[in-house]
């Protein structure tokens, strides 16, 4: 039987390469002879039009019902234009979307139906309406084994929001628990207007929660709703060669472990591109662990120009005034944390470069992110952050943050105020974070004033620096932290700038050798409130 699955998986690739046409024609005499061609199901023949007008996610989803009534096949998504409500994955199904296929998230507002409703209603909700929730998708899976979507066709989320209600905890300014209202959980939340306004609607165009074995391959996502892609306390991910042009979160990997992210291009001007968190959308602590993402591509140009081949900028400033997001991200969410987490081999251009940390009593450690290129990064260009926010059930935490490596990385096009960050909280120092052949440009500028800023605390702050403003280095700021190392690092500016390279503030245990700054040796590192700093050697850059 095991054989058998293994070569309809092969012919599944040869179809989505080659077309169904050469995929029969080069299938084994065996699987020809054995009339292999019943574990594919067209959802045409189950009524589908793609057409554009006529929703055919009933269709689909008898196509589905099909496959998994046989044991399992692929649903093959010929081309043509379908308008979709929540299509429903099944195990062991795998989803073809044909080359010329589009698969259009249908609006409950301007089409006949509505996507299935949000399941899962608790005491506390500590997650946004979007995380909270995977019925209301356009394609979703919740619980189901050996899936895949796979294929050269498109996903278009018109018709998904792109927002929705609010986290609902302890930690909200006048909340009350449900119990303290006298109500259930699902009568409190049928009492929030908001929540009600988003019933029927859909907010996801790719959704997984508690899923193994998945494949994720081949296909585009245009203007993808709250999240393109969301996967939720699943095992055993591979996510490979997706391009995902939106205008809310690309790639979220949350509560997850062994999954691979390669070969993406995520373009995600108001948001993040590819995310991890570890958040208690589960209603339980989960680690997000062994991750690894390998040859991507973030970026934040206007929306649908990545796939248009326009790459026009986007002159969004998001709500700190800043500009665009698009970056590669750990945390928002970081109830339990992260671990045995690899970034690698990737390249980020017009966007908030790369941010990590654990706010909500997590921890995050053994981390590592080399070889990435970082161009025109509108912030921060490495921003590393240990916080007590505790979106999470009281009494977690307290947040650590430990054994964080940065290696191989060129970082170009920087603007002038932002520098690296690595930020603690007074005596919740972040530890052991090594810089290896590091090297920032940046605009520079920085005046006298910017030198002797003093940064506010906040230490129940979110994961985003915006309200740290410009740092008081035009390279490092490092607060709150101990053992800290940096080898073959340079800091370089365009425009001259008062700021030090590198301040160290309340850091016990630093190490810089290989320092390359214009600044001279004595002025290129200063340190407040710290101990045990060793200077090698530095050069002065003409």
């Amino acid at each position: 039987m095991m054989s058998g699955v293994i070569e309809r998986a092969n012919f599944s690739r040869r179809a989505m390469t080659l077309g169904l046409g050469a995929a029969f024609t080069m299938a084994s005499a065996p699987v020809r002879a054995a009339g292999s061609l019943r574990g594919f199901h067209d959802v045409r023949d189950h009524g589908a039009k793609g057409d554009g007008v006529a929703i055919d996610s009933d269709a689909f989803n008898r196509a589905i019902e099909a496959a998994s009534k046989a044991g399992g096949g692929t649903v093959v998504v010929p081309p043509g234009h379908y308008l979709c409500f929540s299509i429903r994955l099944k195990s062991h199904i795998t989803l073809l979307l044909m080359p010329g296929s589009l698969i259009e998230a249908a609006d409950p507002r301007r089409h006949k139906g509505r996507y299935d409703l949000p399941e899962g209603v608790y005491e506390e909700q500590f997650v946004d309406y979007g995380v909270a929730h995977f019925h209301n998708a356009l394609i979703y899976g919740d619980g189901v084994t050996d899936v895949a979507i796979i294929g050269r066709g498109m996903i278009h989320g018109l018709g998904l929001d792109r927002e929705g209600p609010a986290p609902r905890w302890h930690g909200i300014e006048g909340w009350k628990s449900p119990k303290e209202q006298g109500l259930t959980a699902d009568a409190a939340r049928r009492a929030i207007p908001r929540e009600m306004e988003y019933e029927g609607r859909g907010n996801k165009a790719v959704a997984l929660r508690r899923c193994r074995n998945v494949l994720l391959r081949d296909f585009t996502i245009l203007q993808g709703g709250h999240f393109a892609c969301y996967v939720l306390g699943s095992t055993n991910v591979t996510i490979d060669n997706l391009t995902i042009d939106t205008d809310r979160d690309g790639i979220d990997i949350d509560c997850c472990r062994d999954v691979r992210v390669t070969n993406c291009i995520v373009n995600a001007h108001k948001d993040d591109a590819i995310v991890l968190k570890s958040s208690y959308a589960l209603q339980e602590p989960v680690f997000c662990e062994d991750v690894s993402v390998i040859g991507c591509k973030t970026s934040g140009y206007d929306l649908g120009t990545l796939i248009d081949g326009q790459y026009r900028p986007s002159t969004y400033r998001s709500t700190d005034n800043v500009g665009v997001l698009g970056r590669i991200k750990l945390g928002t969410d970081s109830a339990t944390g992260f671990r045995n987490v690899l970034i690698s081999g990737c390249t980020c251009e017009n966007t908030r470069g790369l941010q990590m940390g654990a706010i909500d009593g997590g921890v995050l450690e053994d981390v590592t992110f080399s070889d990435i290129n970082l161009r025109n990064v509108v912030n921060h260009p490495i921003f590393v952050r240990l916080a007590a926010r505790n979106r999470a059930p009281r009494g977690n935490g307290p947040s650590k943050v430990r054994r964080v490596r940065f290696s191989d990385i060129n970082v170009s096009g920087a603007s002038g105020p932002y520098a690296c960050g690595i930020v603690g909280n007074p005596g919740a120092p972040i530890e052991d974070v090594s810089f290896s052949n590091v090297h920032v440009r940046s605009a520079g500028g920085g005046s006298a004033t910017d030198a002797a800023r003093a940064i506010p605390e906040r230490p129940a702050s979110s994961l985003e620096p915006s309200f740290m403003g410009a740092f008081p280095a035009h390279g490092l700021f490092v607060r709150h932290a101990r053992n800290i190392s940096l080898r073959d690092v340079s800091f370089d500016v365009e425009a001259t700038d008062a700021r030090p390279a590198i301040l160290f503030d309340d850091v016990q245990g630093a190490m810089v050798d290989g320092l390359r700054s214009r600044q001279p040796r004595d002025t290129a590192i200063r340190s407040t409130a710290s101990s045990g700093i060793q200077i090698g050697d530095i050069q002065t850059l003409s």
